[in-house]
């Protein structure tokens, strides 16, 4: 089971209670927005209809009927799915361990994200749909992807792969990407989100983020960062974790 931080689960109790409302934007796009919330759920934070997942992200980009190769986990099948578009196949159905490969001419698209099934016959899969002219998403380009026993390679090691293999440069749809504000924007109903705080423990991805769609944006220290990067465009604050920013809202 996922261990909260210490007062974060109290800490979003708190924001909702003085009427703001909490969205999870979160670059994990393998799980189902079910799963995810119910991730949550187990630790006591209620998520129903506030998980943006970058599989959303990269399914808005795509039309009715569309047809797509997913090489990535069920939350991007389920993402390409909501809005009408065919997953005509995965990457890894029917992996062949010789010469041979079949070539998808009827693929318009092919969305890549973070799956632990990926070889070398759906990376072959993948970059033959684009070299033969569908487009390339990716859901994220992190290069890592975090574990409690640390990080593994993530959803951007397998999309580089095959960007690399068909020679094809990506739409990414994830954080900090255009994509990924136009869908929060979707959801909240907003157009202006100069209002918002993004608060995350990344400044090349939360960071980045908050400044593409012209929110503030606190840097957490409890997750991956001990400071501002640098380089980076300065947080508006450094809090120690998510408690220590709702106390900083006062």
């Amino acid at each position: 089971m996922h261990q909260p931080i210490p007062g974060s689960v109290d800490a979003v109790a708190a924001l909702r209670a003085r009427g703001h409302r909490v969205l999870f934007v979160t670059n994990n796009s393998s799980a189902t927005v079910a799963d995810q919330e119910e991730k949550l759920a187990l630790i006591g934070i209620p998520a129903h209809g506030d998980v943006c997942t970058s599989a959303q992200a990269a399914g808005s980009l795509l039309r009715p009927g569309e047809r797509v190769l997913v090489a990535g986990g069920p939350g991007v099948c389920e993402a390409v799915e909501a809005v009408g578009a065919v997953v005509v196949a995965r990457s890894d159905d029917g992996r062949q361990n010789s010469g041979g490969e079949e070539i998808d001419l009827d693929i318009e698209t092919v969305i890549v994200g973070y799956h632990d099934t990926f070889d070398y016959w759906s990376m072959s899969r993948a970059a033959t749909a684009v070299r033969h002219g569908a487009r390339l998403i990716g859901t994220n380009d992190d290069a890592t992807y975090p574990t409690p026993t640390g990080p593994i390679p993530g959803g951007g090691a397998i999309l580089a792969a095959i960007a690399t293999a068909s020679g094809v440069q990506p739409r990414i749809a994830g954080k900090p990407y255009r994509p990924m504000g136009d869908y929060v924007r979707e959801v909240l109903g907003m157009k202006d989100l100069s209002t918002l705080w993004m608060v995350g423990d990344r400044d090349s991805t939360d960071g980045a983020f908050a400044r593409s769609i012209n929110a503030r944006y606190a840097l957490v220290l409890s997750g991956v960062s001990t400071g501002p990067a640098i380089g980076e465009s300065p947080p508006d604050v450094v809090c120690a974790d998510l408690a220590a920013f709702v106390r900083y809202l006062q």
